[in-house]
C-alpha cells in the first residue's frame, strides 16, 4: 500500500524549464505544485471528511447524554442498543480507516515526493546558472537555500492539509452544530472567532517577514562557516583561527537577534491566545448553563457545547502554531527563492544547433569584455588560430589571459565582438556541445569528492576501464593511484580524494586532471598552467605526453614557465587586454620586446612578475 501511494506522483516528471521563473511566492509554489493538483484536491476533501466526523462525534456524545437521561437504563438499551452498537463499530473501524487514508495521503503520497520534486527542480535550475553566478555568492549559502527550501515548502503543504483545511472545516461544522442545538449558542463562537481572526492576522503580518529575515541570516551564517572549512588550509597557514571565529560570530549574532525577534511574536501570540480561549470556554459553557437553567437546552446540548468549547480551546493553540508555521515556512521559501528564481541570463538561443566541429579553427573577432566594469578583461582582440595550430598565451597578471579562456568556454557572454569556431558563433550553438569540444586542464586542479575512477571518467563517462587506465598511465598517474587508500579502506582507483582533491598532493591532482582530459580527447585543448604543480622530474616525464596529446588538436596554452611553451607554433603576448606581440619563440626573442624581457627575467622558467590571478581579470 505504501509503495502504491508513494508512486502516485513522479517527482522527476518532465517539465518546461524557465529562464525567468516566477519571482513571486504563490506563482512559484503553484508551478511546483502542478503534478500534485489532483492529489491535493483529494487530500483536502479527506481533511473535510475527518473534521466532519470529529464534529459528528461531539454531537453524538451529546445525544448519548440525552439518551441516558431519557429513561431507565434497561429501556434505553432496549430501544437504542443497536444504534449504540453501530456507533461503536463505526468508531472502531470506519473512522480509523478514513483518518488513516487522510494521514497516508499527506505523509506518504505527498510530502516525500513534493520535497524531492522541489529539491530536484531547484538544483537543476541553479546548475543552469553561469559560472559568474556562483562566483558572486557563497557556495554554502546557495546549497543551504537549495536544501532548506524544499523542507519548508513541504512544511507549508503539511500545515495546509493537516491543520488549516481541517480547522476551517471543523469551525464551520462547530457553528452548524451550535446553531442546530440553539442559535444563541453560536453567538459567543462568532465573537471569539472575530477576535481570533484579528490575532491571527496580527501574527501572520509579522511572522512571514521575521521568518524570511531569520532564514537569510541562517544562510549567511552557513555560507561563512562553509567558507572557513573550505579554505581551512589558509586559515591554519595564516593562524587566523580567532579572526575566523569573529567572522562567524558576527553572522551567528545576527542570526540570534533575528530569531529572537521572531520568537517575541510567538510569545505575544501565546499570551493573547490563552486569554481568548478562556473567553471562549466561559462564554459557551456559561451560556449553555444559562439556557439549561431556563429550560431552553437539554443536558446533552450543554454537554456537547462544553465538549466543543474545550476541543476548540485545545485546537486553537495547535491551529495558531500551524498557521504560524505555515507562514514561517513561506518566509523560508521566499528567502530560498532569491537563489532558485534568479534569472538565467546565459542561455542557449532558441532551437540552437549543436556545434559542428570539422577543422578546429578558432577566430576571435573584435572580442572585448570588461565584466561590466569598463576596465580590465579584454579590449577589441582579433586573433585567428588555425586548425591544429598550437599557440602559447603569455602576459602579466590581469592582461586578459583567463578572460579569453572563460569567453571561449562561454562562461560569460562577450560584451563586444564574437568568437567563431569553424565559422560558427559560439553564442548561437548549444553550450554543452561547445564545452564537449574543448578539453581543459586548469591551474587550480580541483577534483570532485569522489573516487579517482569517477574523477577520471568525468572526461568520458562511457570509457572502459582499460581506456581509463591508459589515460592515467599517459599522465604518469597510474603508479601512485595504485598505492592510494582512503580512511574507509578503499584503495587504488576506488579511493576517494576528499573535497576538491585535498587528500592528494598538488602534483597528484594535476596528473589525475591530465588523465581526465586525455580521456576526453577533445579536438580543442586549453592548458592553463597544466604543469604548474609538477616538479621538474615529473614534468619532464609527461612533457612528451602533453605534446603527443596536442597532436592534431587546436591548442591554447597559458604558461608562466616559458620553457613549456617555447615549442609552440606561435606565442601571443597580451598586455592590458590587447595583443602586443605575436610570433614564434625565436622571432619574439629577436624582436626584443615584452616576451624577450619575460624570458630574460624568468628564474627557473617562470615569469617572475606574473602570477596569474583570475579574479583580477
Amino acid at each position: 500500500m505504501f509503495r502504491r501511494l508513494e508512486n502516485l506522483v513522479d517527482p522527476y516528471v518532465a517539465y518546461a524549464e524557465q529562464d525567468r521563473p516566477p519571482r513571486r511566492l504563490w506563482p512559484f509554489l503553484w508551478g511546483y505544485s502542478q503534478p500534485f493538483k489532483r492529489l491535493f484536491a483529494l487530500t483536502a476533501f479527506m481533511s473535510v471528511i475527518v473534521a466532519t466526523i470529529e464534529i459528528g462525534l461531539i454531537w453524538y456524545m451529546g445525544r448519548v447524554v440525552d439518551l441516558m437521561t431519557s429513561g431507565e437504563p434497561a429501556d434505553v438499551l432496549a430501544n437504542y442498543g443497536w444504534e449504540l452498537t453501530f456507533a461503536a463499530i463505526f468508531i472502531l473501524t470506519i473512522r480509523p480507516l478514513l483518518q488513516g487514508l487522510d494521514v497516508a495521503l499527506l505523509n506518504n503520497a505527498i510530502l516525500p515526493q513534493f520535497g524531492a520534486l522541489v529539491r530536484w527542480r531547484a538544483h537543476k535550475q541553479v546548475l543552469r546558472q553561469s559560472v559568474g553566478f556562483f562566483e558572486n555568492d557563497f557556495a554554502g549559502r546557495i546549497a543551504n537555500r537549495i536544501m532548506q527550501t524544499p523542507g519548508s515548502a513541504g512544511d507549508a503543504i503539511f500545515q495546509v492539509f493537516d491543520a488549516i483545511t481541517f480547522s476551517l472545516a471543523y469551525l464551520v461544522g462547530a457553528t452548524i452544530l451550535l446553531i442546530g442545538s440553539d442559535p444563541r449558542l453560536a453567538v459567543p463562537l462568532v465573537i471569539w472567532f472575530s477576535l481570533y481572526a484579528g490575532l491571527l492576522g496580527w501574527t501572520m503580518k509579522r511572522v512571514g517577514p521575521a521568518s524570511k529575515a531569520s532564514a537569510d541570516a541562517r544562510s549567511n551564517t552557513t555560507g561563512r562557516v562553509v567558507d572557513s572549512y573550505t579554505n581551512i588550509h589558509s586559515v591554519k597557514l595564516f593562524a587566523h583561527h580567532d579572526q575566523e571565529l569573529a567572522y562567524a560570530k558576527e553572522a551567528i549574532e545576527q542570526t540570534r537577534q533575528t530569531f529572537a525577534r521572531e520568537m517575541r511574536i510567538f510569545t505575544t501570540m501565546d499570551v493573547m491566545l490563552v486569554t481568548l480561549n478562556g473567553f471562549l470556554i466561559v462564554a459557551i459553557v456559561g451560556w449553555g448553563i444559562l439556557l439549561w437553567s431556563q429550560g431552553s437546552a437539554t443536558v446533552g446540548v450543554v454537554a456537547a457545547a462544553t465538549a466543543l468549547a474545550l476541543r476548540l480551546s485545545a485546537m486553537t493553540g495547535w491551529i495558531m502554531w500551524a498557521v504560524s508555521t505555515f507562514f514561517r515556512s513561506l518566509g523560508v521559501v521566499s528567502e530560498g527563492m532569491e537563489t532558485i528564481t534568479a534569472p538565467i541570463d546565459l542561455t542557449d538561443a532558441p532551437n540552437a544547433p549543436a556545434l559542428k566541429l570539422t577543422r578546429g579553427e578558432v577566430v576571435l573577432d573584435n572580442l572585448g569584455h570588461h565584466y561590466g566594469r569598463g576596465t580590465g578583461g579584454l579590449d577589441a582582440i582579433n586573433l585567428t588560430i588555425k586548425p591544429g595550430e598550437r599557440i602559447g598565451l603569455v602576459g602579466r597578471s590581469g592582461a586578459g589571459k583567463s578572460s579569453l579562456v572563460k569567453l571561449l568556454l562561454r562562461f560569460y557572454d562577450a560584451e563586444q565582438g564574437r568568437i567563431l569556431i569553424d565559422g560558427q558563433d559560439i553564442a548561437t550553438v548549444q553550450q554543452d556541445s561547445l564545452r564537449s569540444a574543448i578539453g581543459m586542464v586548469q591551474q587550480d586542479s580541483s577534483l570532485l569528492h569522489r573516487s579517482v575512477r569517477d574523477n577520471i571518467l568525468y572526461g568520458a563517462p562511457d570509457a572502459t576501464d582499460e581506456q581509463m587506465i591508459e589515460a592515467a598511465e599517459r599522465a604518469e598517474a597510474h603508479e601512485f593511484i595504485l598505492n592510494l587508500e582512503d580512511p574507509q579502506g578503499r584503495t587504488g582507483y576506488d579511493a576517494h580524494v576528499g573535497e576538491r582533491g585535498v587528500k592528494l598532493s598538488g602534483s597528484q591532482r594535476q596528473r589525475v586532471t591530465l588523465a581526465r582530459v586525455i580521456l576526453k580527447n577533445a579536438p580543442i585543448l586549453v592548458l592553463d598552467e597544466a604543469t604548474s604543480a609538477l616538479d621538474s622530474e615529473v614534468e619532464a616525464q609527461i612533457q612528451d605526453t602533453l605534446y603527443g596529446v596536442m597532436e592534431g588538436k587546436t591548442v591554447i596554452a597559458i604558461a608562466h614557465r616559458l620553457s613549456t611553451i617555447a615549442r609552440m607554433d606561435r606565442i601571443v603576448v597580451l598586455d592590458g587586454g590587447h595583443i602586443v606581440e605575436d610570433g614564434t619563440h625565436d622571432a619574439l626573442l629577436a624582436q626584443g620586446g615584452l616576451y624577450a624581457g619575460f624570458w630574460a627575467r624568468q628564474s627557473g622558467g617562470f615569469i617572475g612578475i606574473d602570477a596569474d590571478d583570475e579574479a583580477a581579470e
